[in-house]
């Protein structure tokens, strides 16, 4: 990856003027970012931070990322959180299922579909405290296809989120394992995403994809989330050498992005998962759990100011974002 003194190098190494400009709109990704200013009166401090959680290779938890993200933020810190699932197999539910209270009245691709999209509706309790989640069904796979021919297909979900978020602390997102027409949204409407990735190349090259969308939706909606961070998962802490050279890697590429966190490979969690339960209640004490923990404290931290009221938020982190080498992954064509 390149670093920032290169930028100028970079852009005009992507292909004359186009490059240039497709740097230029990445480069709002590299700016200082604002403090809120945490009043009543502020409308856009008082909206829940909305946390995408997004993947392009299977098998890395994702899922169980968003899972674990939202129910640590609700049990350890205090939050009122809504974890939404856009994944049409419906993996939230069943991770979840001990937790839940009642069916849905209203799933998700219905919500997505109405004429005046709204979430509310859809936003279902748990046992969990705090804890509210929207479920997927099959139709939500049937429901793509039909906002795909919508005006304003990419905004069908942060026009659904607009009531939700005045009700939540925090949003957690759990995207589906692909780039189509639901991450995009989900990707529009978030301000901060988490990645997992495992240490693997084909880990790092769904990175690489996902950074080019980010690329992507600045140039032609003219926003995008902040990267919160790379959570690198299912970590077997034994393999000491191929694991630093992944790191290695990934740092070349991500400088200063992958968290400190880090998901170690733990039976507790697929037990937990065959409970129907988060593993900080099947197995509290196990090293899934310690490392869940440790994954909802540094988001914490990252996104809400360590003083005696949680809810007041610090000058959000916003890591550096740099364009994926042309020497490793090809040039980075200019979005048409």
């Amino acid at each position: 990856m390149a670093s920032p003194s290169r930028a100028p190098q970079v852009g005009q190494s992507l292909g004359g003027v186009l490059g240039q400009r497709l740097w230029n709109a990445v480069g709002t990704l590299v700016q200082p970012v604002r403090p809120l200013q945490w009043d009543a009166t502020n409308t856009v401090a008082n909206r829940a931070r909305v946390i995408a959680v997004s993947a392009q290779k299977g098998g890395v938890g994702k899922t169980t990322t968003a899972v674990h993200l939202a129910a640590g933020l609700a049990q350890h810190h205090g939050l009122h959180v809504l974890l939404v699932d856009l994944d049409a197999q419906g993996h939230v539910a069943s991770s979840l299922r001990a937790h839940l209270r009642t069916g849905a009245d209203t799933y998700v691709s219905q919500a997505l579909l109405a004429h005046d999209p709204d979430l509310a509706g859809a936003a279902t309790p748990t046992t969990l405290p705090r804890l509210h989640i929207t479920l997927a069904d099959k139709q939500l796979s049937n429901a793509e296809a039909q906002l795909a021919t919508r005006m304003g297909r990419d905004l069908v979900l942060a026009r659904a989120l607009r009531t939700v978020r005045s009700r939540f602390d925090v949003i957690v997102i759990d995207c589906p394992p692909n780039l189509g027409l639901l991450t995009l949204n989900a990707l529009y409407a978030a301000d901060q995403l988490l990645v997992p990735c495992d240490l693997s190349v084909l880990a790092l090259e769904g990175v690489d994809d996902l950074m080019r969308t980010l690329q992507t939706l600045q140039w032609t909606l003219g926003r995008c989330p902040q990267v919160l961070g790379l959570l690198h998962t299912r970590v077997d802490r034994r393999n000491h050498k191929q694991n630093s050279a992944m790191r290695r890697a990934i740092a070349q590429s991500y400088h200063g992005l992958s968290l400190r966190t880090e998901i170690g490979v733990n039976t507790a969690l697929p037990g937990a998962q065959l409970q129907g339960k988060v593993v900080f209640e099947a197995q509290p004490e196990s090293s899934g759990a310690r490392d869940y923990r440790s994954l909802c404290d540094e988001v914490h931290l990252r996104l809400f100011a360590d003083s005696q009221d949680s809810h007041v938020p610090p000058p959000l982190f916003k890591p550096l974002i740099t364009l994926p080498s042309p020497r490793r992954t090809g040039a980075v064509a200019a979005p048409r």
